[in-house]
Protein backbone atom coordinates (compact mmCIF):
# COMPACT_ATOMS: atom_id res chain seq x y z
CA UNK A 1 0.00 0.00 0.00
CA UNK A 2 1.23 3.45 -0.65
CA UNK A 3 1.39 5.81 2.11
CA UNK A 4 0.89 9.52 1.30
CA UNK A 5 3.12 12.08 2.78
CA UNK A 6 2.22 15.93 2.17
CA UNK A 7 5.09 17.07 3.73
CA UNK A 8 7.20 17.73 1.01
CA UNK A 9 4.35 20.04 -0.17
CA UNK A 10 4.40 21.86 2.89
CA UNK A 11 8.32 22.36 2.83
CA UNK A 12 8.08 23.60 -1.09
CA UNK A 13 4.42 25.34 -1.01
CA UNK A 14 6.50 28.84 -2.20
CA UNK A 15 7.94 26.91 -5.03
CA UNK A 16 4.64 25.79 -5.96
CA UNK A 17 3.11 29.06 -5.49
CA UNK A 18 5.76 30.90 -7.51
CA UNK A 19 5.41 28.27 -10.27
CA UNK A 20 1.54 29.41 -10.39
CA UNK A 21 2.33 33.12 -10.47
CA UNK A 22 4.72 32.70 -13.47
CA UNK A 23 1.94 30.71 -15.13
CA UNK A 24 -0.40 33.28 -14.53
CA UNK A 25 2.14 36.20 -16.17
CA UNK A 26 2.56 34.17 -19.49
CA UNK A 27 -0.81 34.30 -19.32
CA UNK A 28 -2.32 37.34 -18.63
CA UNK A 29 0.74 39.21 -20.68
CA UNK A 30 -0.09 36.63 -23.69
CA UNK A 31 -3.75 37.73 -23.54
CA UNK A 32 -2.73 41.44 -23.30
CA UNK A 33 -0.94 40.93 -26.72
CA UNK A 34 -2.82 38.35 -28.22
CA UNK A 35 -6.34 40.22 -27.79
CA UNK A 36 -5.57 43.33 -29.81
CA UNK A 37 -3.50 41.50 -32.43
CA UNK A 38 -6.62 39.13 -33.13
CA UNK A 39 -8.94 42.27 -33.41
CA UNK A 40 -6.75 43.61 -36.27
CA UNK A 41 -5.71 40.10 -38.06
CA UNK A 42 -9.95 39.59 -37.59
CA UNK A 43 -10.25 42.94 -39.48
CA UNK A 44 -7.41 42.58 -42.23
CA UNK A 45 -9.54 38.90 -42.41
CA UNK A 46 -12.60 41.01 -43.60
CA UNK A 47 -11.25 43.13 -45.56
CA UNK A 48 -12.86 43.04 -49.40
CA UNK A 49 -9.00 43.04 -50.82
CA UNK A 50 -7.93 39.81 -51.59
CA UNK A 51 -4.44 40.90 -50.73
CA UNK A 52 -5.09 41.72 -47.47
CA UNK A 53 -7.71 38.86 -46.36
CA UNK A 54 -5.81 36.14 -47.81
CA UNK A 55 -2.28 36.94 -45.75
CA UNK A 56 -4.84 36.93 -42.71
CA UNK A 57 -6.27 34.04 -43.19
CA UNK A 58 -2.96 32.22 -44.04
CA UNK A 59 -2.08 33.68 -40.91
CA UNK A 60 -4.97 32.22 -38.96
CA UNK A 61 -4.42 28.87 -40.34
CA UNK A 62 -1.07 28.24 -39.72
CA UNK A 63 -1.01 28.93 -36.00
CA UNK A 64 -4.31 27.53 -35.48
CA UNK A 65 -3.58 24.10 -37.11
CA UNK A 66 0.34 23.44 -36.12
CA UNK A 67 1.33 22.47 -32.44
CA UNK A 68 2.10 24.59 -29.93
CA UNK A 69 5.10 23.19 -28.89
CA UNK A 70 6.39 23.29 -32.52
CA UNK A 71 5.88 27.03 -32.36
CA UNK A 72 7.67 27.54 -28.94
CA UNK A 73 10.36 25.72 -29.73
CA UNK A 74 10.79 27.16 -32.77
CA UNK A 75 11.03 30.62 -31.55
CA UNK A 76 13.09 29.73 -28.58
CA UNK A 77 15.85 27.72 -30.52
CA UNK A 78 15.49 29.01 -34.24
CA UNK A 79 14.39 32.69 -34.25
CA UNK A 80 17.80 33.65 -31.87
CA UNK A 81 19.66 32.11 -34.47
CA UNK A 82 18.03 33.92 -37.67
CA UNK A 83 17.88 37.40 -35.50
CA UNK A 84 21.10 37.02 -33.91
CA UNK A 85 19.70 38.09 -30.40
CA UNK A 86 19.30 35.78 -27.34
CA UNK A 87 15.85 34.92 -25.99
CA UNK A 88 15.19 33.73 -22.68
CA UNK A 89 12.40 31.36 -21.35
CA UNK A 90 9.94 33.67 -20.25
CA UNK A 91 10.25 36.01 -23.50
CA UNK A 92 9.90 33.13 -26.02
CA UNK A 93 6.88 31.87 -23.64
CA UNK A 94 5.16 35.00 -24.61
CA UNK A 95 6.01 35.82 -27.81
CA UNK A 96 4.78 32.07 -28.84
CA UNK A 97 1.25 32.70 -26.90
CA UNK A 98 0.84 36.08 -27.96
CA UNK A 99 1.06 34.89 -31.65
CA UNK A 100 -0.65 31.61 -31.21
CA UNK A 101 -3.47 33.17 -28.67
CA UNK A 102 -4.25 35.99 -31.48
CA UNK A 103 -5.02 33.44 -34.29
CA UNK A 104 -7.68 31.99 -32.42
CA UNK A 105 -8.87 35.66 -31.11
CA UNK A 106 -9.09 36.67 -34.34
CA UNK A 107 -11.61 34.03 -35.51
CA UNK A 108 -13.69 34.72 -32.28
CA UNK A 109 -13.87 38.89 -33.13
CA UNK A 110 -14.38 37.85 -36.79
CA UNK A 111 -17.50 35.32 -36.15
CA UNK A 112 -18.57 38.03 -33.28
CA UNK A 113 -18.36 40.66 -36.10
CA UNK A 114 -20.16 38.78 -39.07
CA UNK A 115 -23.24 37.09 -36.44
CA UNK A 116 -24.32 40.95 -36.34
CA UNK A 117 -27.36 41.80 -38.40
CA UNK A 118 -27.14 43.20 -41.88
CA UNK A 119 -29.45 46.36 -40.67
CA UNK A 120 -27.00 47.63 -38.24
CA UNK A 121 -24.41 47.97 -40.92
CA UNK A 122 -27.19 49.68 -43.04
CA UNK A 123 -28.26 51.63 -40.12
CA UNK A 124 -25.05 53.29 -39.43
CA UNK A 125 -24.31 54.29 -43.15
CA UNK A 126 -27.77 55.84 -43.07
CA UNK A 127 -26.67 58.28 -41.11
CA UNK A 128 -23.47 58.94 -43.03
CA UNK A 129 -20.80 56.61 -40.98
CA UNK A 130 -17.98 55.51 -42.56
CA UNK A 131 -17.28 51.49 -42.41
CA UNK A 132 -14.69 52.20 -39.19
CA UNK A 133 -17.23 54.13 -37.49
CA UNK A 134 -19.98 52.06 -37.78
CA UNK A 135 -17.66 49.47 -36.46
CA UNK A 136 -16.45 51.21 -33.85
CA UNK A 137 -19.79 52.32 -32.09
CA UNK A 138 -22.45 50.06 -33.61
CA UNK A 139 -20.88 46.45 -34.33
CA UNK A 140 -18.30 46.28 -31.89
CA UNK A 141 -20.10 47.40 -28.75
CA UNK A 142 -22.91 44.65 -29.57
CA UNK A 143 -20.81 41.92 -30.44
CA UNK A 144 -17.87 42.00 -27.78
CA UNK A 145 -21.25 40.82 -25.37
CA UNK A 146 -21.54 37.90 -27.94
CA UNK A 147 -17.78 37.13 -27.60
CA UNK A 148 -17.31 37.08 -24.00
CA UNK A 149 -17.77 33.19 -23.78
CA UNK A 150 -15.81 32.17 -26.26
CA UNK A 151 -13.24 34.52 -24.97
CA UNK A 152 -13.31 33.13 -21.15
CA UNK A 153 -13.08 29.86 -23.11
CA UNK A 154 -10.12 30.83 -24.78
CA UNK A 155 -8.40 32.05 -21.69
CA UNK A 156 -9.20 28.43 -20.25
CA UNK A 157 -7.23 26.78 -23.20
CA UNK A 158 -4.94 29.26 -23.35
CA UNK A 159 -3.65 28.29 -19.58
CA UNK A 160 -3.47 25.20 -19.81
CA UNK A 161 -1.74 25.51 -23.03
CA UNK A 162 1.20 27.23 -20.96
CA UNK A 163 2.12 23.97 -19.27
CA UNK A 164 3.99 23.38 -22.17
CA UNK A 165 6.62 26.18 -21.34
CA UNK A 166 8.11 24.05 -18.99
CA UNK A 167 9.70 22.71 -21.44
CA UNK A 168 12.00 25.32 -22.39
CA UNK A 169 12.60 25.26 -18.24
CA UNK A 170 10.58 28.19 -17.80
CA UNK A 171 9.77 27.64 -14.19
CA UNK A 172 5.66 27.80 -14.36
CA UNK A 173 3.89 25.52 -11.46
CA UNK A 174 4.17 22.31 -13.75
CA UNK A 175 7.93 22.91 -14.20
CA UNK A 176 8.35 23.50 -10.24
CA UNK A 177 6.20 20.21 -9.15
CA UNK A 178 8.37 18.19 -12.11
CA UNK A 179 11.43 19.61 -10.13
CA UNK A 180 10.36 19.14 -6.72
CA UNK A 181 8.64 15.56 -7.50
CA UNK A 182 12.35 14.82 -8.71
CA UNK A 183 13.83 15.93 -5.57
CA UNK A 184 11.68 14.22 -3.31
CA UNK A 185 10.51 11.11 -5.24
CA UNK A 186 6.95 12.16 -4.24
CA UNK A 187 5.26 12.52 -7.75
CA UNK A 188 1.61 11.52 -6.64
CA UNK A 189 1.50 14.07 -3.98
CA UNK A 190 3.51 17.27 -5.68
CA UNK A 191 1.35 16.60 -8.94
CA UNK A 192 -2.04 15.90 -7.37
CA UNK A 193 -1.61 19.54 -5.18
CA UNK A 194 -0.04 20.78 -8.69
CA UNK A 195 -3.32 19.34 -10.09
CA UNK A 196 -6.24 21.24 -7.76
CA UNK A 197 -3.61 24.59 -7.50
CA UNK A 198 -4.92 24.54 -11.87
CA UNK A 199 -8.51 23.50 -10.72
CA UNK A 200 -9.12 26.17 -7.93
CA UNK A 201 -7.83 28.86 -10.60
CA UNK A 202 -9.87 27.22 -14.13
CA UNK A 203 -13.16 26.42 -12.22
CA UNK A 204 -14.48 29.35 -11.86
CA UNK A 205 -14.02 30.95 -15.02
CA UNK A 206 -15.43 27.23 -16.74
CA UNK A 207 -18.46 28.42 -14.08
CA UNK A 208 -18.46 31.86 -15.16
CA UNK A 209 -18.50 30.90 -19.21
CA UNK A 210 -21.39 28.74 -18.23
CA UNK A 211 -23.63 30.82 -16.21
CA UNK A 212 -22.79 33.78 -19.61
CA UNK A 213 -23.78 31.45 -21.92
CA UNK A 214 -26.96 30.72 -20.57
CA UNK A 215 -27.79 34.13 -19.31
CA UNK A 216 -27.14 34.84 -23.19
CA UNK A 217 -29.09 32.62 -24.19
CA UNK A 218 -31.98 33.27 -22.00
CA UNK A 219 -31.75 36.77 -23.72
CA UNK A 220 -32.10 35.37 -27.22
CA UNK A 221 -28.44 36.41 -28.09
CA UNK A 222 -26.44 33.63 -29.53
CA UNK A 223 -22.74 33.41 -29.21
CA UNK A 224 -19.89 33.95 -30.99
CA UNK A 225 -16.76 30.69 -31.42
Amino acid sequence: MYEWDFTVIIQNYHLLLLGLVNTLKVTIVALSFGIPIGLCVALLRLSGKRWVSMPAGLFIEFFRSTPPLAQLFWIFFALPIIIDVEIDPYTASVLTFSIQSSAFFAEVFRAGIISMEKGQWEAGYAIGMKRIQVLKRIILPQAVKRMIPAFLERVIELMKTTTLVSAISYSDLLFQANAISQLTYRPLEVFTVAAIMYFMVLFPTNVAVRKLERRLAASGESTAH
